[in-house]
């Protein structure tokens, strides 16, 4: 049954996305909530990839979506979100005119590659049937990346407000995220030895835990420290 877990996965997410959505929607400017929301939808359709092949079987024109969506966009776009809230405007720009542009370059490869089924493939999902195994030297930047920020990011934002003893629920708020950011990391590690079921119930876990810590932050009182967050 745990190959079923994407699908409540997925539902979450699609929940989720609605709930940040609606959010960034009275702040359009938000930039940040604009990246977090599009994090959420490729978190999700990640997922979806996941439930498809579970349901109906493995399909080529899956695998490559699952791929993209999970090595290059998995917590991509909600990192690019934590910089537009922690760094500079001009920084944020130039770097998310960057991933965008080598994770565009990475799918397009990914799209082209032909397929090579290892010995002993049991149609489950995994980048090694990608001939082009070069490909796959993109996602470790992409990932690096996203792992520096968000959750750094958190990690930082969990220090501000840790000095700051008014500010318990958005400390815990980060915690909560830091946490959600870990745990599908460690699942896809997992995934390079065969144990793609770890990846499935991390990715569920680690979705909840970044639920939590946004609605607690959200619900927080008084002011973030952060100045792209004063408004909400």
């Amino acid at each position: 049954m745990i190959e079923y877990i994407p699908i409540l996965t997925t539902l979450f997410a699609a929940y989720f996305f609605i709930r940040i959505f609606k959010h960034y929607r009275t702040k359009p400017k938000a930039y940040y909530l604009l990246w977090w929301s599009l994090g959420v939808l490729t978190y999700g359709i990640g997922t979806l990839t996941e439930s498809i092949n579970a349901v109906f079987g493995w399909t080529e024109v899956n695998m490559k979506l699952w791929y993209i969506s999970g090595a290059f966009l998995g917590g991509y776009p909600l990192a690019q979100g934590t910089v537009y809230l922690l760094m500079k405007r001009k920084f944020a720009d130039i770097s998310a005119y960057i991933l965008v542009g080598i994770i565009a370059i990475g799918s397009v490869f990914v799209i082209l590659s032909p397929i090579k089924f290892p010995q002993g493939f049991d149609h489950g999902l995994t980048g090694d049937v990608l001939a082009w195994e070069w490909v796959r030297y993109f996602s470790p930047f992409i990932n690096i990346y996203s792992f520096i920020f968000l959750f750094g990011g958190a990690v930082y934002s969990t220090i501000v407000y840790a000095r700051q003893t008014t500010k318990d629920k958005r400390f815990l708020g980060n915690v909560f995220i830091a946490i959600g950011a870990l745990l599908p990391g460690i699942g896809g590690s997992f995934t390079r030895f065969g144990y793609v079921e770890v990846l499935y119930i991390t990715e569920l876990i680690g979705l909840i835990f970044i639920f939590a810590g946004y609605i607690t932050i959200r619900k927080a009182p008084g002011k973030s420290a952060h100045k792209e967050q004063q408004q909400d």
